[in-house]
């Protein structure tokens, strides 16, 4: 029997089962390899074994870093890349090795960007930072982390473009920013040239290709930010927006809205138990009214039929008894 394996990893909203890009292809991989991973949302880096997330601990191992923990998932044999060619595999290698920083120096491959443009999207572009970025990872931290950690991440991705990007001739912020957007526009035609009809991009079977690519798109396209020029533009590609909503519908059991089965059964559950409170207040009333009718020193009541409001609420009950 295998060992327990448990994922450490940055919650979700908007949808999705994590806001957190590494963390989201992690749990995407596992999803797409069948492997078994208990999700542990600890929504404070500082609280994981290594001081970062995503973090994979089984018996005694703890692994970081997306390659790192996907690689020992394959040596599991949960192995998503099992049905690609040799070539395609050697490509998906490659995108891997280049998104850990390993770059080839005149390559600034598809996947890199997707990379540098959701850190921009996300903790550089001032006012997604201070309206949803900030605020949304600032509500998930402990006092006094969440006053620091925030701006830390905000440095750390800024540091991380500029040192990758801040080179001859692009010299000021608001070049490599612009420059930024026009690769971020361009990668993300490649990407839908590349996706064109097919469900996934190595075929119908998705891959360690489609884990890393849904992790850094689909924040970008489900999060609801007030700059919103790369979303807008992802959502005329037709075909990246299925892609990551296909991947929410199968393997996360998430619809388009964000909401899932469970949740639509509880959903269902509730409307059952106002049904029944209904039912027992309408029973309560025309108890009341029999009373009342029985009574001599008030005439008999009308009772009107119970209602739910608009809203799903039932109205009170004492609103319906009129003389």
């Amino acid at each position: 029997m295998a060992a327990p394996m448990e994922l450490s990893c940055w919650g979700g909203d908007w949808g999705l089962p994590s806001l957190h890009p590494e963390s989201l292809t992690v749990m995407a991989y596992a999803k797409f390899s069948g492997a078994p991973l208990t999700v542990n949302t600890i929504n404070n880096s500082w609280r994981a074994p290594k001081g970062g997330v995503p973090v994979l601990i089984s018996e005694d191992v703890v692994i970081s870093q997306p390659a790192k923990i996907l690689n020992f998932l394959r040596k599991q044999k949960y192995n998503a890349d099992y049905e690609l060619s040799a070539k395609q595999g050697a490509d998906t290698l490659a995108y891997i090795a280049l998104l850990e920083e390993k770059l080839f120096p005149a390559l600034i491959p598809v996947v890199f960007v997707i990379v540098l443009m959701q850190l921009h999207t996300f903790w550089v572009e001032a006012e997604n930072y201070s309206s949803v970025t900030k605020p949304w990872f600032s509500s998930r931290i402990a006092f006094p982390l969440s006053l620091y950690l925030p701006g830390k991440m905000s440095r750390e991705a800024l540091n991380r473009i500029l040192l990758t990007r801040g080179g001859p001739p692009l010299y000021s912020l608001a070049e490599v920013e612009a420059q930024i957007y026009r690769d971020a526009k361009e990668c993300l035609n490649l990407l839908s040239k590349r996706l064109g009809t097919s469900q996934f991009f190595f075929g119908d079977t998705p891959t360690t290709l489609d884990a890393f690519v849904f992790g850094f798109l689909a924040p970008i396209y489900k999060v609801c930010f007030p700059r919103v020029q790369l979303q807008e533009h992802l959502k005329q590609l037709p075909n990246l927006c299925r892609f990551c909503d296909d991947i929410l519908t199968c393997y996360f059991r998430l619809t388009v809205s964000g909401h899932s089965p469970a949740g639509q059964d509880a959903a269902d559950a509730n409307l059952w138990k106002l049904t029944q409170l209904v039912n027992k207040e309408s029973n309560l009333i025309e108890k009341m009214d029999d009373n009342l009718r029985k009574s001599p020193q008030h005439p008999p009541r009308k009772l009107t039929a119970l209602k739910l409001a608009a809203g799903g609420e039932a109205s009170s009950p004492l609103n319906r008894l009129s003389p």
